[in-house]
């Protein structure tokens, strides 16, 4: 079995692995780079490069750093040879979306030569048409039902607990005339998500690949998450009668900060007068998440009963014009702003910071990961200050980082999948993780498991 690490390798973004067993040939994953200057030229390149023929692709989520580049197979010159992509049904639903959302942002970009362009690309990979065409190709799978996306090869997805839909991948092929089993993690949750239900327990496997974005830290508990949610919230509207920017994933991140507002708020722990959700993506995102039940958790089917009978304890709005989001920057006091790009990257976020950073009386709430050159991790880092659409404004607000509300498995929770793994796989590589965190992660499973994991490189080859 051969393995590539197309992207992923040594950062968290543009996950993609490309497996050859017997001569069967997949990728798990085709995602977009994302953050740092360096981003536009590697979308580029992958983008672009002949990778052969391909015979499936799984994808684990909608994420669009895991999603991001599928609508390369969507390009005519591969004919009716485009590869079917086989994921779960909520993945299914929200990958036209997410790119959609995706290409817009491309072409709009790609159209003001005289702005900043963003740094996901510089000008359009690919069009609308492109993810019409890709959107056809999505075979909606359920969990823990065995399929074969070939002949040789069957095919399991398993919930990973990470964002609605998510899934970790159980793969049994044939390599060198033998059955052997490769599982990759995708990108594991904690199992204490207010949005979606538990991870699944690992399966058994040979080869091992599993994700380490936290793998040098553990995050805040839940309680400690509230309480300090509660006292930002409280010094910034009441006390210094401000506002509070939040940067958010619009899938995922946005439906599970409001759905902690409304926990909060119905314990009568907080009051919040106004919530906005500056997202049009956000919007869609969660009305593909609400309408598969069966896959969130009990609280989060409780808070989509109420807003839908609005008996939500506080005002809840979605924006959706431009002249909405321009609206916002106009309220001086009293609000929760949510928007995306969670990395402030891109969209309409940029805007909120712009208004509000340089005021003291406000607050920053970040809620996941920034990688490595992104905005918010200049910011999360301590910039004083930060250049948006073309100036340099102050960071006087307070800047807080919520760490407890992360998609991802801290260390100790990826330590405790692995070490529910029923035999010893033969290979393990570890991917999804900036350096410290991938050695520190290697580090504890050989101290603990006695496991010698392989830190992936980007573009080498491996065999196992």
């Amino acid at each position: 079995m051969k393995l590539k690490f197309l992207g992923a390798a040594g950062e968290v973004t543009g996950s993609s692995l490309l497996v050859e067993a017997d001569g069967v040939r997949f990728l798990i994953d085709c995602g977009m780079f994302q953050g740092g200057r360096d981003a536009a030229a590697k979308n580029r390149r992958t983008y672009g490069r002949e990778i052969g023929r391909l015979d499936f692709v799984i994808l684990t989520h909608a994420h669009i750093d895991h999603c991001g580049l599928l609508p390369r197979f969507a390009w005519p010159r591969h004919g009716s040879g485009l590869p079917a992509i086989y994921c779960t049904k909520p993945t299914a639903d929200l990958v036209p979306v997410m790119l959609a959302d995706s290409a817009f942002i491309q072409s709009r970009s790609a159209s003001r030569p005289g702005r900043r362009r963003s740094p996901v690309t510089e000008a359009p990979l690919y069009s609308a048409d492109d993810v019409r065409r890709l959107a056809t190709r999505l075979n909606a799978m359920p969990y823990g039902v065995e399929f074969r996306p070939h002949p040789q090869v069957a095919v399991r997805l398993h919930n990973a607990g990470h964002i609605v839909g998510a899934a970790s991948a159980e793969i049994r092929l044939v390599d060198g005339g033998r059955r052997r089993t490769l599982v990759a993690s995708g990108d594991l949750g904690e199992n204490s998500a207010l949005l979606v239900r538990d991870r699944d327990p690992p399966p058994a496997a040979d080869v091992l690949v599993v994700e380490s974005t936290y793998g040098d830290r553990n995050h805040r508990s839940l309680d400690d998450t509230e309480s300090e949610l509660i006292e930002v919230l409280h010094e910034a509207l009441v006390e210094r009668r401000g506002n509070v920017v939040v940067p958010a994933f619009a899938l995922g991140r946005a439906q599970e900060f409001v759905i902690l507002l409304y926990r909060l708020a119905r314990a009568e722990r907080i009051r919040v007068p106004l919530v906005f959700i500056d997202s049009p993506l956000a919007r869609q995102a969660a009305e593909v998440t609400f309408a598969h039940l069966d896959a969130i958790d009990e609280e989060a089917a409780e808070f989509h009963l109420a807003e839908r009978a609005r008996k939500l304890p506080f005002t809840l709005r979605y924006t959706e014009s431009v002249d909405d989001s321009m609206f916002l920057n106009s309220i001086r006091s009293g609000a929760v702003i949510i928007a995306a790009s969670g990395m402030c990257e891109a969209g309409r976020i940029r805007h909120h910071l712009r208004h509000n950073l340089p005021r003291r009386e406000c607050a920053v709430m970040f809620t996941g990961f920034q990688a490595a050159g992104t905005l918010g991790r200049r910011i999360v880092d301590g910039a004083r200050s930060v250049q948006l659409f073309g100036e340099r404004v102050a960071v006087n607000a307070s800047v807080h980082t919520l760490g407890g509300l992360s998609a991802h498995a801290g260390q100790d929770s990826l330590i405790e999948w692995l070490r529910a793994v029923p035999r010893r796989p033969r290979a393990v590589f570890i991917n999804h993780g900036e350096p410290l965190a991938a050695h520190t992660l290697s580090s504890r499973l050989a101290r603990e498991l006695k496991w010698s994991a392989v830190i992936a490189e980007a573009e080498a080859d491996y065999e196992v």
